[in-house]
């Protein structure tokens, strides 16, 4: 069976690592493979969404050290940064469901993901120091505009687990709740935003938002991206409408219009 399993369903994708006996931890190959997966997704228009998991009650416990020594450091490091890349630009909107173990290389795949909603089982940590090696540059920006400067550095330094409750704290994390309940909330919650919600206002509101963690403000080639597809975008009449009639909206944009 694959290490990388993807099933499409209802305009949801949901890619989950799947090394249980491992607790996903990733190998070489799966970098690649998310990279690959979270690229062409990016383009099929079936698609509004994605949800990254894992299997047999972890998320992910990091990459796989033993297999490191398998290829060359600078192409382990080019899998991991393409994978990294291909995550954060991902131009929908992305969930990472996290149980168990979200470590490491997991903690970076979490953050690379737009909302991160966790169960009371799971536990976070950034382990480089206890391995003597760099956390990916990518992974350690994006951790400091999630959490900031001081809990970064407080999981950096000391490599230290923490709780579900101080991930929350620090905001880690988006939402905690007791494991059935956060396995129902990821699939509300992604079934709401995939059949009832704009994906012109969601793709365009991810941009944006982009925009001002990297630049300060919203660029003027983003809103006139955003300006231009809206105005010929179906979605603000039939949201209108749908209010005024009290109905779900049927949302028809896609970035192939």
């Amino acid at each position: 069976m694959s290490d990388l399993l993807l099933e499409v369903s209802d305009g949801v994708a949901r890619l989950r690592l799947n090394r249980p006996e491992k607790r996903n931890a990733v190998t070489y190959a799966m970098w690649l493979a998310i990279a690959e997966h979270c690229e062409a997704l990016a383009t099929d228009d079936s698609v509004r969404l994605l949800v990254v998991t894992g299997a047999g009650g972890h998320f992910c416990a990091g990459a796989d050290v033993s297999g490191m020594g398998d290829v060359s450091a600078a192409d382990y490091a080019a899998a991991n940064l393409s994978a990294d890349r291909a995550l954060t630009a991902f131009p929908k909107p992305s969930i990472a469901a996290i149980v168990g173990s979200c470590v490491g290389g997991g903690a970076q795949i979490a953050t690379a993901c737009d909302l991160r909603i966790a169960d009371t089982t799971s536990r976070f940590g950034i382990t480089p120091a206890r391995l003597g090696i760099l956390y990916p540059a990518p992974a350690i920006e994006r951790t400091v505009h999630l959490i900031g400067p001081s809990a970064t550095k407080h999981l950096l330094y000391s490599a230290e687990i923490v709780d579900a409750d101080r991930a929350l704290r620090v905001g880690l994390i988006d939402e905690l709740l007791e494991p059935d309940a956060a396995a129902f909330r990821v699939d509300e919650l992604a079934a709401l935003m995939a059949s009832q919600r704009s994906l012109l206002t969601q793709m365009a509101s991810k941009q944006m938002v982009a925009d001002v963690s990297d630049h300060g403000s919203i660029t003027d080639a983003t809103m006139a991206k955003w300006d231009a597809a809206a105005a010929d975008s179906p979605d603000a009449r039939e949201g209108i409408e749908a209010f005024i009639e009290k109905r779900p909206p049927d949302f028809t944009w896609t970035p192939g219009d």
